[in-house]
């Protein structure tokens, strides 16, 4: 009979969940409860880049958290390797965070909509959690937007480590790619909030269907729900292709380590004899 020891049982769930988890978990929990004051509020505690700012400040904290641990992939669109167990992972982090933001902001969730969770509407809160595009835009451009953002992201981000380049201090890249985000939130934002991560859109999404929004979640705006799902993971790869083409490629070749040279030692007779020969004359 196969058993599995329970070491490696700890370890998995040590990486997958303590790891990937808890990074969408900051994430979307600073993110969203930002989005939860702002809305509910009516803007007066606090405003659209109050998100943008707080969504960028939850990427540098689970950045900082778990970069030494598991390379702090906050993003399904952003590693290939290992792609389902973290595309779980972090849906599952969002789910959980969407859930303590809802409790949080409950009383003024409900005082804001009348007790009825929509989608539609000035008292709409599904935006709250997930995204949906605006009114006047195409399913095209709603598509496009998607793509452009990610690829910018990936774009921007792969040249952090180039020692051949110009590469970011270490210690600096959870500031560095927070500031990345901020930038895109704060340009790619209006059409369709700029979610850019599969797991950032999808997590909360399902968290409203099952707390009583229900399935126009997935239904609205023509099942619109797959556009932040698909969009960024094409995103991703052609802002991959787009470093590559452009700066990878004609970046110099690393310059060979240099071997340290060989230094001709003198031994203690030789030394000896060469004294006592200057010492003759």
């Amino acid at each position: 009979m196969f058993l599995v020891k329970p070491t490696v049982i700890v370890a998995v769930c040590e990486n997958l969940l303590a790891n990937k988890l808890i990074s969408d978990l900051i994430l979307i929990l600073f993110g969203c409860s930002a989005a939860a004051q702002v809305k509910t509020s009516r803007d007066t505690k606090g405003q659209f880049l109050s998100v943008n700012m707080a969504f960028s400040v939850g990427v540098m904290s689970a950045m900082y958290l778990t970069k030494g641990i598991t390379g702090a992939h906050l993003n399904p669109a952003v590693p290939w390797g290992r792609l389902l167990p973290y595309c779980l992972s972090q849906v599952l982090g969002a789910y959980v965070a969407s859930g303590l933001v809802y409790l949080v902001y409950y009383d003024a969730i409900m005082d804001f909509s009348g007790g009825v969770l929509t989608v539609y509407g000035p008292n709409e809160t599904a935006s709250i959690f997930a995204t949906y595009p605006s009114e006047f835009l195409t399913l095209g451009r709603s598509f496009l937007d998607q793509v452009v953002g990610t690829a910018m992201l990936m774009l921007c981000i792969l040249g952090l480590g180039e020692k051949r380049n110009t590469p970011a201090p270490e210690e600096l890249i959870p500031p560095i790619v927070a500031v990345i985000v901020l930038g895109i939130s704060m340009s790619m934002s209006a059409n369709c909030g700029a979610a850019i991560n599969p797991a950032r859109d999808l997590g909360p999404r399902l968290f409203t269907l099952t707390a009583g929004w229900g399935t126009e979640v997935f239904k609205c705006y023509n099942y619109w729900f797959w556009v932040p799902l698909v969009a960024p993971l094409i995103g991703g790869v052609l802002g991959t292709f787009m470093y590559l083409i452009f700066i990878d490629w004609h970046l110099p070749d690393p310059e060979p380590p240099v071997e340290p040279s060989k230094l001709s030692t003198i031994s203690d007779s030789e030394l000896k004899t060469k004294s006592d020969l200057i010492y003759f004359d």
